[in-house]
């Protein structure tokens, strides 16, 4: 049972992804990228009128998941909370 946490009285099972889940569920990360990362990935059209060298700002799950993008760090941590979220800084 190596890498898992187990309760004995309910029977839950957690592996890490299921314990960061459990543990970081209202927290996010705001994360400063490129547009042309977000490109890359196919979160912005290659066709939209953004500058590839532009920074935006993503929201992130504790597993990674990009939730969000904006155009200002300060709107990005103000988002977050409007949702409930405990946004933190990625560096």
């Amino acid at each position: 049972m190596q890498g898992k946490i187990s309760d004995v009285g309910t029977n839950l099972m957690l592996d890490g992804a299921g314990l960061s889940r459990l543990i970081a569920q209202n927290l996010v990360y705001v994360r400063e990228v490129r547009a042309s990362e977000l490109m890359t990935a196919g979160l912005i059209p290659n066709n939209a009128k953004v500058d590839p060298l532009q920074m935006l700002f993503t929201l992130c799950a504790s597993d990674g998941r990009r939730l969000a993008v904006m155009d200002n760090r300060d709107l990005a941590f103000a988002a977050a909370r409007e949702h409930e979220l405990e946004p933190v800084s990625v560096h």
